[in-house]
């Protein structure tokens, strides 16, 4: 059915600008809204008509909005101009005010609409723009009411665990006060499922889930996807990138409803990426939100060169003493660094935590829950913490190691600037990684940063070289407050003690 393959030098592409993108799709619609509210065809009045349009391209270029697609639907600018069910809406509209959107973001603006036409949509907008309701509104909106005995009605696919519980958490928060039945797919709930489905019971309104779950679900529980109505992939291209296309192709083999509706979500979609989700969707409307493949113009981004592996520790220190904008979030490139770099902060008087893929479910929990109350002020985490964690005011990322994609690091600095807040991102390089350092200087100049000249002249790390970035990333030495030449120091004054014991030990042994 799907057949995607990765490609790995996609990332290149960020190094020009693509500006050969109109903004809107030219087509036009048989009954036409503006902002929500019906109005004359253009048989009717074509001024009116030829008005409406130019009146939708302005609010689109002024919210940097682009649309491509046909017969595109209007945007929204507010809650109440959906057209939905008024039972569902009415409870929707009370959800959302208590929540904080009080109006659509500029996503939500285009993506919502879309989405209760029963459009196909793929979605691109930059990280904190609002994206999971922008689909999981809609998505509501579309099943009405909770139904009895329908099977799995909709699904929604996130690369990691951390991530498909926030977005459970989100379609809780939005249908409260409905009794939909939304499934965040564990190893006890896929006991549950399997359990349900041997009684021909199954019947869940929204599953929630990672792929490899799912999949497992599919085929040693012959759970059945015919009643599926809606699908979301949400951070697509993560899910591509992290070699879920197998899994992903029997999912949607899997879902074999018709009239099945498809959606793609990513604050990232680079050019081949893109076109593989083009081939899943069925006459999309395609929605992109700001400058395509670009950092958050809310963050201030910058570079810092500490020479070796040994400056970073010296830079950390640095930045510790003018003050960090707490909190902070810092990357390291695994988890073996995540633990030595927590060893050497825990003792300068931080507050801080790690998570990475080594922690127990429980342990991730508790750091994510003191980091959030703000017992942890720094904490330290690897690329799987980059996608889909969404808290609240992180004023401060630190790329303790360098990126070892323009992917990588747009979804790392995007933990920070959301929702319109004004955040910092401070990324360190070596020598060692001036090879690579082009590629982000075009993210922060794409993002409205000013970038030294000369970065941006540098030469492009060849093909090979940033294949194998992507596939493993550099050796580094080891996280330690002990500098290399100290230790090699020390390891020679250690050998030459042991060699002045021995000779003694002979001299002796000779004398008598």
């Amino acid at each position: 059915m799907l057949k995607l393959m990765l490609n790995e030098e996609d990332n290149q592409n960020i190094e020009e600008n693509d500006d050969d993108e109109d903004d809107d799709s030219d087509a036009e619609e048989e009954n036409l809204t503006v902002f929500g509210t019906a109005i004359t065809t253009k048989e009717e009045n074509p001024e009116a008509f030829a008005n409406h349009n130019d009146d939708i391209k302005h609010l689109r270029k002024r919210l940097n909005i682009a649309v491509w697609g046909t017969v595109v639907p209007d945007p929204i600018v507010e809650f109440a101009q959906m057209k939905a069910a008024k039972s569902i809406k009415s409870v929707l509209l009370t959800n959302i005010e208590s929540s904080e959107y009080k109006n659509p973001t500029a996503i939500q603006m285009q993506a919502i609409p879309a989405i209760l036409q029963k459009r196909d949509v793929l979605g691109i907008a930059p990280t904190g723009s609002g994206k999971t309701a922008a689909f999981a509104i809609p998505m509501l909106l579309n099943l009405e009411t909770p139904q009895q005995d329908h099977g799995i009605r909709s699904i929604v696919l996130a690369p990691t665990r951390e991530l498909a519980v926030q977005i459970h958490g989100e379609f809780q928060r939005l249908s409260s006060g409905k009794k939909f039945h939304i499934s965040l797919l564990s190893k006890a709930s896929a006991s549950t499922m399997a359990s349900h489905a041997k009684t021909c019971t199954v019947n869940y309104d929204i599953v929630i889930a990672t792929p490899l779950r799912l999949v497992h679900l599919i085929s040693e529980q012959s759970i059945p996807l015919d009643k599926v109505e809606m699908i979301c992939l949400d951070e697509a291209d993560r899910l591509f990138e992290m070699g879920f296309v197998e899994q992903i192709d029997e999912v949607f083999a899997a879902c074999t409803n018709p009239s099945l509706q498809r959606m793609m979500f990513s604050a990232t979609m680079l050019q081949g990426v893109e076109e593989m989700a083009q081939s899943v969707l069925k006459d999309p409307v395609k929605v992109a939100i700001g400058v395509k493949n670009a950092g958050a113009i809310t963050i201030n981004q910058r570079l810092m060169f500490v020479g070796k592996e040994e400056g970073k520790l010296v830079a950390m220190k640095q930045l510790i003493q003018e003050g960090l904008k707490l909190p902070v979030l810092m990357f390291v490139q695994n988890k073996d660094r995540a633990k030595e770099l927590y060893h050497e902060l825990v003792y300068d008087g931080i507050n801080v935590g790690a998570i990475h893929a080594d922690r127990t479910k429980e342990q991730r929990d508790k750091v994510i829950k003191d980091f959030r109350t703000g017992a942890v002020w720094v904490l330290i985490c690897t690329d799987l913490m980059s996608r889909g964690i969404d808290f609240k005011g992180v004023n401060m990322v630190i790329n303790y190691d360098f990126p070892q994609s323009a992917v990588s690091y747009i979804h790392r600095i995007g933990r920070t600037g959301r929702n319109g807040r004004k955040g910092e991102a401070v990324t360190f390089f070596t020598e060692s990684d001036m090879i690579y350092l082009r590629t982000i200087a075009n993210v922060m100049k794409l993002s409205g940063c000013d970038v030294p000249d000369w970065m941006l002249a540098m030469k492009k790390a060849s093909v090979r070289q940033r294949k194998q970035l992507l596939k493993a990333p550099p050796k580094r030495h080891r996280i330690e407050t002990v500098s290399g030449y100290d230790l090699k120091k020390a390891h020679n004054h250690k050998l030459m003690k042991k060699h002045n014991a021995e000779k003694k030990k002979v001299a002796k042994h000779d004398e008598e």
